[in-house]
């Protein structure tokens, strides 16, 4: 049982990292926080509960097989601001720019319908360089889920977004 939570314990803290230290510290060169610490900074102390870390893409062309990132480059969760309850998403430049793929699209859907389902409003922090390319019209139909799913909520849910590029 140790030798599984300790894979485990390895696998979040890899998820932590997002697309790694070098790709952090370029984030905090450019004067840019990361996905996590935006998160940290928006929601109450210690209320994040983290939805996802470990979710990866599915990609297998052009060599994506190999650049297997925990996350798949968006944070997603709930917690609170102020004591109120808020699901949200970071997108998270660190990993292939931000770049929405497939998973990351169905990650940022599921809190969405999240935030939905309980009555609480969701916030997007945006910092992506658009539509993973690598994945062609997948990456681009998990726009449309989410556009549909900002139809759905419009004047049920508060929908705040901030471009933080």
């Amino acid at each position: 049982m140790k030798d599984k939570e300790k894979i485990l314990t390895d696998k979040i803290s890899k998820a932590q990292l997002g697309g790694g230290t070098k790709r952090i510290e370029a984030q905090h060169a450019k004067g840019k926080l990361t996905a996590r610490e935006r998160i940290h900074f928006l929601l109450d102390e210690g209320s994040f509960e983290e939805l996802g870390a470990l979710v990866t893409h599915r990609t297998k062309d052009f060599g994506m097989e190999k650049q297997l990132v925990y996350g798949d480059g968006v944070v997603t969760g709930y917690g609170t601001v102020h004591g109120r309850q808020v699901c949200v998403f970071a997108q998270d430049f660190t990993v292939f720019g931000g770049s929405l793929s497939e998973t990351h699209a169905e990650k940022i859907c599921k809190v969405m319908d999240m935030a939905m389902k309980i009555g609480v409003p969701i916030i997007g922090l945006n910092d992506s360089g658009g539509a993973r390319i690598q994945e062609g019209v997948r990456s681009l139909g998990g726009y449309a889920d989410i556009f549909h799913r900002n139809v759905k909520a419009s004047g049920v849910i508060p929908q705040i977004s901030a471009i933080m590029g």
